[in-house]
């Protein structure tokens, strides 16, 4: 039997059951899948097909095969996450973990940020082609809320759901009343030894009210702050892009030297079933925190920083330019690469290495192309305080 025809058989199995799931009872839906010939495959068997369907299917859209395989059962499930490796070997985003986990060790990972103005929701999504006019696959959201004294980018794995209390929220920026120091929330702990933050606001997003039985918190994970000129505003002249630093609080410093280790997250945790995704891969039987491989950034070597790579001064144009390799094409104080900054040292070629980039190239499009050792999740919340504009200068 062919993978075409085995992913055919799988997608009418499967169908079978949801109009099994809307006919009958929990438990008569169970037994089928008891009795399903997908579930009784032996494991040596079961191992090949998946190898093979994961092997085949290496690019997006065909991969979401690759996602429907840890659809079928448990032990499916159990043996597809087994088989596909993190982002940082293969360079693919599979399951929607992928997005906490951190990017690929050898080169940059190409997305881009679509911006809609009027909703204030912004759109990352993976590009497909090396072509900037792809469709993408959609990998998070996140919108825009402006407080008092800050303003909160909600991030989210649906595109249409931004509560706080749904299951599908990823974390948060929150800015403070001037817009130049930032901190990236993560709604999950990032390892054992992470601290939650007390919310200065308890109020639910977009009117949906949070339940106390979902454990989205508020664990900061990195600092975001930006050069201040004499008038209090954040620096945007001539003299090239803005000026940042970024202190990622749950990375070593020592993850981007050869053999560096950044913490990766496993598996998302739920602490209640009636509050998890449709999808069967997402739920997990235990209520503490999920697998979490690597050291921890309490380490003496220090925490990850990120600041700008310095531009050149380009004669012919007169001004300051960066190498953004094809991926930028409109000229904006957003614009900008980051690079590790050796705190404590002399520079090596770990430092010259670009960790996340971002840049203009239509009115509302932006490219986001990160690696090793920053996850999608934390370049997007970056990228998102490049557009917070309370008092920056354009």
């Amino acid at each position: 039997m062919s993978i075409r025809s085995i992913l055919q058989d799988m997608k009418f199995s499967r169908s079978q059951r949801v109009v099994q799931d809307s006919a009958g009872s929990a438990e008569s839906v169970g037994e089928s899948l008891k009795q399903s010939c997908w579930a009784q495959m032996p494991q040596e068997l079961l191992r090949e097909v998946l190898v093979r369907i994961e092997a085949s299917e290496a690019a997006w859209p065909p991969r979401k095969s690759v996602v429907a395989c840890a659809g079928v059962c448990r032990s499916w499930r159990h043996l597809t996450k087994e088989i596909v490796k993190a982002p940082e070997l293969t360079g693919k985003l599979t399951f929607p973990i992928s997005v906490k986990q951190p990017g690929p060790r050898d080169d940059l990972l190409q997305c881009f940020i679509k911006r809609n103005r009027s909703s204030q929701t912004y759109y990352l999504f993976l590009g497909l082609t090396h072509a900037l006019t792809d469709e993408g696959k959609f990998l998070l959201a996140a919108r825009k809320y402006k407080r008092a004294t800050c303003t909160d980018y909600i991030v989210s794995l649906h595109a249409d759901d931004m509560s706080k209390g749904s299951s599908n929220y990823i974390g948060k920026l929150r800015s403070n009343f001037l817009g130049t120091k930032f901190t990236i929330f993560d709604g999950q702990p990032t390892h054992a030894g992470a601290k939650i933050t007390k919310s200065r606001s308890t109020r639910p997003v977009n009117l949906k009210q949070v339940s106390p039985r979902v454990p989205a918190g508020n664990y900061p994970v990195a600092h975001i702050q930006y050069e201040l000129n004499m008038l209090g505003s954040r620096v945007c002249t001539s003299r090239g892009p803005r000026r940042m630093q970024c202190t990622m609080d749950a990375i070593p410093a020592t993850s981007v030297e050869p053999g560096g280790v950044a913490p990766t997250q496993a598996d998302f945790s739920y602490g209640n079933a009636e509050f998890l995704p449709s999808l069967p891969f997402f739920r997990s039987k235990s209520n503490h925190v999920e697998r979490i491989s690597g050291p921890l950034a309490s380490q003496k070597s220090g925490v990850l920083v990120l600041r700008n790579k310095s531009p050149r001064w380009h004669e012919q144009l007169q001004c300051w330019c960066l190498n953004f390799h094809g991926r930028v094409t409109v000229a904006s104080v957003k614009n900008f690469q980051l690079v590790a900054s050796p705190e404590n040292g002399p520079a090596g070629p770990e430092h010259e290495k670009i960790i996340l980039q971002f840049g203009k190239v239509g009115k509302d499009l932006f490219t986001m192309d990160y690696r090793y050792p920053i996850s999608a999740f934390q370049a997007f919340s970056i990228c998102l305080s490049s557009f917070d504009t309370k008092i920056a200068c354009e």
